[in-house]
């Protein structure tokens, strides 16, 4: 839903979208000297999603914590708005997308026989697609995640680049609108609450965090791993 914006003068508060600490998230490689991570996106586009900001400090040195975030007076969508959530973060192991593969490995996943010869199992149903198999139970976890493999879809994979150094960029942290499906293989072990936590307006367990970007898009930050404080990047996938 798109919400009317009235004519404003002055500053916006950007909006907060996680807090991580590295003891929660090991794969969280923070810069020397600080254990949380905090990102804020603008709740406007720029130009088809919003614009994030990373904040690394020290959890030491926050105590002025302000028990309510300041909200903008205005926003584009209401799907910029994040329900609050506790996070239980959950390791897995995940594979690149196929498109990233080589062209024997992605002719081998391709093959039914493959499959059937490692005995692993496999639902039959993906007989006459078993790629199909790879991207949905072992490619890419969906939903919110720190690191691991990004999705592709909107675009063929390319590289990310640094735009102060031109190192390859690493992944840090995607922002999903959808979490896996009830059947999917990526449900977590602990799965979400049937209701709602007090606070909240609306839930639903594939949208705990009710963010939504473009039309249920994910968006991908990319950070340098030479420099931490070299500007990061975006990509809506």
């Amino acid at each position: 839903m798109t919400l009317a914006v009235a004519p404003y003068e002055g500053s916006l508060a950007m909006l907060p979208v996680a807090q991580l600490y590295t003891r929660d998230v090991p794969d969280l490689h923070a810069p020397d000297g600080a254990d949380l991570l905090q990102a804020l996106w603008c709740p406007f586009d720029h130009p088809i999603m919003p614009k994030t900001a990373l904040f690394w400090r020290s959890a030491a040195t926050v105590t002025d914590i302000l028990t309510t975030p300041p909200e903008p007076p205005a926003m584009q969508f209401d799907g910029y708005l994040p329900e609050p959530c506790l996070l239980n973060p959950e390791q897995v192991t995940e594979y690149p997308d196929h498109l990233e593969l080589s062209k024997e490995l992605q002719e081998q996943i391709g093959n039914w026989s493959v499959w059937q010869a490692a005995e692993t199992g496999v639902d039959s149903a993906y007989a006459s697609y078993p790629q199909n198999f790879y991207d949905n139970e072992l490619a890419g976890a969906p939903g919110w995640k720190v690191g691991g493999w990004p999705l592709w879809g909107a675009t063929d994979p390319a590289p990310r680049l640094c735009p102060a150094c031109g190192s390859d960029m690493d992944a840090l942290l995607t922002i999903a609108t959808f979490e896996a499906d009830d059947d999917s293989s990526w449900l977590p072990h602990e799965g979400p609450a049937d209701e709602a936590s007090l606070g909240f307006d609306h839930f639903e367990p594939g949208k705990p965090t009710a963010v939504q970007i473009g039309s249920g898009y994910a968006q991908q930050l990319y950070v340098c791993p030479a420099a931490p404080e070299h500007p990061h990047s975006e990509l809506m996938h």
